[in-house]
């Protein structure tokens, strides 16, 4: 990830370049994955509109491949929505970081931002903020979201779009596991997010057996307690 340029006091537009220029480097990461999103959405059944309107409306990868796994299984809609909504616990703690920076602005601001406020957008925005000189960083933070955001709905379209000229016989669905594999490895930063993820991938092995992938939830529940109970623990410990 490349690292924002640090900033004097600059105009809005200045900083919104900015944003979408540090944004760059990433969308080359992302861009595969949106293809493979938007192709293995076709692959299940999903119609092109619903494929697209899922990176329109929901714009969360990780949610959006776990989404097209369960209901390539037929999954209820109940099951569905409480496993997109524990994967995406994490964007709580984004928000609380960011909340600081984001109270000062008015609603339609803070609305938009934490709309784009996805992985790649919180990295890159929350080290803009560190660099001092804010007072329009929210235009920053912009920038990189909408780059993202625009990055992901033309790679989905392109995968929905050329998904079906992969031949049957290609093991498609594979890649939700190799792309889970490539978005978790960079996370893993300090030693509770290395135990949570462990912990989750264990539960979730032990009870793969489960039907409609509930190993998948119980284990990402089990991750989300044990790495909020060992930052915890870790915070006591250094105060």
């Amino acid at each position: 990830m490349s690292t924002p340029t640090k900033h004097k006091p600059t105009l809005p537009r200045a900083e919104f370049q900015a944003g979408v220029r540090d944004q760059l480097p990433i969308l080359l990461g992302v861009i595969p994955f949106g293809l493979i999103f938007g192709a293995l959405a076709g692959s299940v059944g999903i119609p092109p509109l619903a494929a697209q309107g899922f990176s329109l409306f929901v714009f969360a990868g990780s949610s959006q491949f776990i989404a097209v796994g369960l209901i390539g299984e037929m999954a209820p809609a109940i099951v569905i929505i409480a496993t997109i909504f524990v994967v995406n616990l994490r964007h709580a703690l984004y928000s609380a970081s960011m909340s600081p920076h984001f109270a000062p602005l008015r609603l339609p601001w803070k609305l938009s931002l934490s709309w784009l406020l996805t992985d790649e957008a919180f990295a890159t925005a929350s080290t803009r903020y560190s660099h001092g000189n804010t007072a329009s960083a929210h235009w920053y933070t912009l920038g990189t979201g909408l780059a993202l955001w625009t990055a992901w709905q033309v790679s989905t379209a392109l995968g929905i779009l050329l998904g079906g000229g992969i031949p049957a016989t290609l093991p498609l669905a594979f890649a939700i596991t190799l792309t889970f594999i490539a978005l978790l490895i960079p996370t893993l930063v300090d030693r509770p997010t290395v135990i949570a993820a462990a912990s989750a991938g264990i539960v979730a092995v032990i009870l793969s057996g489960l039907p409609l992938r509930l190993g998948l939830l119980i284990g990402a529940l089990v991750g989300v307690g044990i790495g909020v109970w060992v930052e915890r623990k870790s915070s006591n410990v250094e105060s």
